[in-house]
Order: structure tokens, then C-alpha cells, then sequence
């Protein structure tokens, strides 16, 4: 049975209700709280349903959406308001229409708030403008793209002020100038304070399935298409969405302290986020933000990275980049949607204020993220998370190819012949991790630990240096190495052990362990078993004695200074009380921190 609104009522309790019609003229207001139909949305003529504080919208249908109507939904999303930054949006409205089903979308749809139930429309600048403007809000149409199953940059088509938006196509738009005092719905936030721009959608709400096409190695740029936010890991793991390449969505980030409308300047890039399974928070890797030339491709310059965004529930208006693993589609779907408020745990590329509200408990995930710098330039991260359901090779949803693989020198987790930033392993100690590094001309890598998260404090990582054998502390230093120009796949690996010393097969070799520290200008050893070392002698690689020591005891560990020492190969021998020999390759590089 419907239910026929005739006055204006408030709704500050979370309700349910099977259907809902709206007569001519009706509204609602919902304030703080999810408002909940079974069926479809009937909106007459003139009627409204405002969503504020937080408020959203969610159906029960399980196909195809019978929403209908001339009245509109209203909405609130805030983006970036820096008028020289994209923001990727998805519109949770169409085109109000009395046919049933989701409509189009355009620009022309999004209002300026003056109160908590009245908005202006927004002012579309042609598309010669390049500037945005908070009071009165205008939008640069000139920004306003979309991406459909494409494979180039030129593929990129200019939507501007028209109603081409399909429903679940995501699209671009730059932000916008200036200041808007007016605080419309009493959120203690205005509507423009200097940092993020308020927009009112106005439409008919997005319900059902809405399917969108993806191309085999194309990208698509789309979202949540929902008044409501969206469980990001349930629409990626979806048995019937295959057709995303490894179960992963990519997320545009951009250094704002770029002010240009230049394609030369921009620095941006691609964040990925894997989903790793249905009940984690995932693991979300910011961009290493990249420079572009005016026809789209990367030039040689690079700056910094993004950072990080909470990703597990999309909120709404949030658009995502996915990639195709075949020629197919993916379907957005009610199931998919869930009443997260946008906060801690849901947040839109710009970062959202915090709040109380708690989401469904999520799984904790151990991982650690690799921190590279390359050249003092800039810094390559990767995420090796450790998943007892992962193997070795590629896994669905947990394991992210990297969208950056065009800079000039890189490193990358290398997975079945494949470039990847994020990568999930089951833990075991003997395993060996391929890293691919790449360099054009003669290049500095520095690799270090940059965070640790549920991950065993006392586990030893090391970077693995097959050139020389050696292996490298990461955890508690770095490892600093000039890389001729090439690409190497087999030379460096994280290992979780360093191999053992010695010229025989003697158990007591294999106790003791070395390795170099070159941005700190030490060489290590660890005696875990308290061998009585007599003395320590380091060799040049013609065999002269550049450093002796003796009497060395029983300590646990054992530092020596390199500082100073040219680069090059040399020999570590320790000699134990029984005049055992322990020998290892070290490579000493001190070309600075």
C-alpha cells in the first residue's frame, strides 16, 4: 500500500516503508537518519525529498529500478573547491521524468543551497571559461568530461553542459574560486569555507541495477551511482563483476599545490584499492603523481605522492576509475548499497570531518608499505599485505596493477610477468619477493619500511641484492644503491631472512647473519646464538685487508663502521673460537642518505 504525503514532514528516526508516493506539492524532510523504501519512489509534481545531515536513501528492489516522477530528490556532496583540481564524481540522481527508470545526468541539475530546502542552480560558463566561482556558483563546463572503454588519453570526451551522462557514468569537474559563507541545513560547515564547494543534486534517485561496460586492458570511468553510499568490496568481489581487472578500483589524486589549468603541469596519478575480501577495511595505496606533456603522456619530470583515503564505503557522488579485464559489463546493484555516514570510515576525495558513526566491524589486515625513493625525486610506495588465502600469483581483490608503469624509473612488484603496487602473500619466512626495478639513465634507489601495520615487530625485512649476494635491513634502516640504466626483474627481492654465512655445511653457519647498512655506513652482524668470535677482517675484492678487529666476544650483535670506504664488493669474515670461517659478499655504497 502507498503512502500519500500531503503535509511537509520531518523525519528524524530511521523508517521504513514498502513504497512511497509523494502528491503534488508533498515534501520530506530527513535530518541525520536513513530513509529506507522496499519498492519504488513515486515523486508527483512539485514534491521533494530533501536528504541532509548526513541522510540517505536506499531501496529494496533487485532489478531494474521503477522509480518515477516530475518531483526531485535533493542531495548534498562537497568536492575539492581549488579550481585548477579535477574531482571524479558520479551523480545519484537523473533527469526527473515521469517514465519509470533511471535517467541521464548533466551539470546543468547541481544547485547553490541558500537554505535548508532552497537551492539556486548553479550557472553554466561556457566552455571558454577555465575559472569556477563559489558565489554566485558557477561551474567551468569546460572541465567536464567523461571516459568510456577507452585506451587512450585522447579518448576522453567532452560532456560540458549537456545531459550525456548515463546512469553510473562517472565524469570530471574542476572546482571553483572564492568563499560562500551561507551554512544552508544548520551542519556547522558553509557552504564554500575556502577548501571544499557544496553542491545540491537535484533529480530523480538512481535505484536498481545499473550496468556499465567495460573493455578488455580499457578503463571506465564510473562511481556510486546511489543516494547512498556504496560497500565498495561487496560491488568489486561480486562473482558476476569478472569483467574488473583483479577486482580493483583507481582513485584520481592531485598535488594541489599545482595551480595551473595546463596539462604540462599538472601532477596526478592513480590511487589503487583493494578490496582483499568482503569483510576487510582493504588497503588503499595513494598515487606517485606524475607530470604530463600537452598530448597526455608522461614526461620525465615527478613530484610527490597522495595520500591516503579511507575507500571501503564509497560515499555518495564518489566516481572511480576500473579497468577491464575482458569485453563485458558490471552491475551496480541495491545489494551492494549500505547506510554508512561519510566520515572516518566513508570518505570523498576530499578529506571529510570526522564522525561518531561506526561501520560494520572490519577484519584487520596486516601489511606494510614499501617507501622508494628514486633519484631524491620522488617516492614510489608499494603494499605487501600478508592474507592466509593468497598465493603467489594473481589474486582477485587483493592484488593491484600498477596505472603509473609509463615513468621513466620505477619499482613495482613483479606477479606473473605483470607490474603491481599492491601485492598479498601468505606469510612464510623462506619466501623471496620479486621487486622489478626500472631506470632509464643511472639511477639512486632508497628503499625503507614506511609503515607496519599488524605486522610481527620482531620479523626481520630485508631487501635482497642479488649483484653481490646481500642483503639489507629495511625495517630498522635503508638501502641505498645507484642502478645502472636497465630492467631488472631477477636482481631484487624482500626476503624475511638473511641467507646464512659460511664456506661449510655446518650447523653452527648457519646461526649467524650479516648484512650491509649503507644509508646508515655500517656493516651488521647478528649472533642470536652467542658464538665466541675471535675476529673480524674485511677484504677488498683483490683480497687486501681494509678493516680488522679481534676479540670480539660473545655479543649479540656487532656494528663496524664503513664510512668512508669507496663503493665496491667486499668480503666480511668472521672466525669463531673453533676457527671456523664465516664469510659473506657485502656491497658498500656510501654516495650519501
Amino acid at each position: 500500500m502507498k503512502k500519500t504525503l500531503l503535509l511537509f514532514l520531518i523525519l528524524s528516526a530511521t523508517k521504513s516503508v514498502s513504497q512511497i508516493y509523494f502528491s503534488p506539492n508533498a515534501s520530506m524532510y530527513v535530518k541525520n537518519q536513513v530513509l529506507f523504501v522496499k519498492q519504488d519512489v513515486n515523486l508527483a509534481a512539485n514534491s521533494n525529498l530533501y536528504l541532509r545531515n548526513n541522510s540517505q536513501l536506499l531501496q529494496g528492489s533487485t532489478t531494474t529500478s521503477t522509480n518515477v516522477g516530475l518531483g526531485t530528490l535533493s542531495v548534498y556532496q562537497e568536492g575539492s573547491s581549488d579550481n585548477y583540481d579535477y574531482n571524479y564524481w558520479c551523480s545519484p540522481v537523473g533527469i526527473a521524468s515521469a517514465a519509470a527508470g533511471n535517467q541521464n545526468f548533466g551539470i546543468t541539475m547541481l544547485s547553490r543551497p541558500t537554505t535548508s530546502t532552497a537551492s539556486t542552480t548553479a550557472v553554466i560558463l561556457p566552455t571558454t571559461d577555465r575559472d569556477g566561482i563559489s558565489m554566485p556558483l558557477s561551474i567551468a563546463s569546460r572541465w567536464v568530461y567523461k571516459l568510456v572503454n577507452a585506451n587512450n588519453y585522447s579518448q576522453w570526451l567532452l560532456v560540458g553542459g549537456t545531459t550525456a551522462l548515463g546512469p553510473g557514468e562517472g565524469f570530471t569537474m574542476k572546482g571553483t574560486s572564492g568563499t560562500d559563507a551561507i551554512d544552508p541545513a544548520g551542519m556547522g560547515t558553509t557552504n564554500n569555507p575556502g577548501g571544499a564547494q557544496r553542491y545540491d543534486f537535484r533529480g530523480k534517485p538512481n535505484d536498481g541495477n545499473i550496468v556499465v561496460t567495460l573493455g578488455l586492458n580499457n578503463a571506465t570511468l564510473t562511481g556510486n551511482p546511489y543516494p547512498s553510499a556504496l560497500h565498495l568490496n561487496a560491488f568489486l568481489l561480486d562473482a558476476t563483476n569478472a569483467a574488473i581487472t583483479g577486482g580493483i578500483a583507481y582513485f584520481w589524486q592531485q598535488d594541489k599545490a599545482t595551480n595551473s589549468h595546463l596539462l604540462s603541469a599538472y601532477r596526478g596519478g592513480y590511487g589503487s584499492y583493494a578490496p582483499i575480501n568482503s569483510t576487510s577495511e582493504g588497503l588503499y595505496l595513494p598515487p606517485t603523481f606524475k607530470s604530463y606533456n600537452q598530448d597526455g603522456t608522461v614526461n620525465s619530470g615527478v613530484g610527490t605522492t597522495g595520500s591516503v583515503i579511507a575507500r571501503r564505503y564509497s560515499p555518495i557522488g564518489q566516481g572511480f576509475l576500473l579497468n577491464g579485464k575482458s569485453n563485458g559489463t558490471v552491475t551496480f546493484k541495491n545489494i551492494h548499497r549500505v547506510f554508512i555516514k561519510e566520515g572516518v570510515t566513508s570518505q570523498f576525495e576530499k578529506h571529510a570531518a570526522k564522525t561518531t558513526e561506526k561501520s560494520e566491524e572490519a577484519e584487520p589486515l596486516s601489511y606494510f608499505k614499501l617507501n622508494t625513493i628514486i633519484n631524491n625525486e620522488f617516492t614510489r610506495q608499494l603494499a605487501l599485505a600478508f592474507v592466509p588465502e593468497a598465493t603467489d600469483g594473481v589474486d582477485i581483490g587483493i592484488d593491484a596493477l600498477n596505472m603509473t608503469t609509463d615513468l621513466p624509473s620505477d619499482v613495482n612488484f613483479w606477479i606473473e610477468d605483470s607490474n603491481y603496487v599492491i601485492q598479498g602473500i601468505n606469510f612464510d619466512e623462506t619466501k623471496k619477493v620479486p621487486l622489478k626495478v626500472k631506470a632509464t639513465e643511472s639511477t639512486t634507489f632508497k628503499f625503507s619500511i614506511a609503515e607496519s601495520i599488524n605486522f610481527d615487530a620482531s620479523q626481520a625485512v630485508y631487501i635482497y641484492d642479488a649483484l653481490d649476494g646481500s642483503y639489507h635491513d629495511i625495517k630498522n634502516g635503508s638501502y641505498l644503491v645507484t642502478v645502472a640504466p636497465g630492467t631488472y626483474t631477477d636482481r631484487f627481492k624482500i626476503t624475511f631472512t638473511a641467507q646464512t654465512l659460511g664456506v661449510s655445511d655446518n650447523e653452527t653457519a648457519k646461526q649467524f647473519f650479516v648484512f650491509q647498512d649503507n644509508a646508515n655506513s655500517t656493516l651488521k652482524a647478528s649472533n642470536p646464538n652467542s658464538l665466541s668470535i675471535k675476529s673480524f677482517t674485511l677484504y677488498d675484492i683483490t683480497g687486501k685487508v681494509i678493516l680488522f678487529k679481534k676479540n670480539l666476544a660473545t655479543d649479540l650483535n656487532y656494528t663496524f663502521s664503513t664510512s668512508g670506504l669507496s663503493h665496491g664488493i667486499y668480503i666480511a669474515e668472521f672466525l669463531t673460537a673453533d676457527n671456523e670461517k664465516l664469510t659473506q659478499k657485502v656491497y658498500i655504497s656510501n654516495s650519501g642518505k
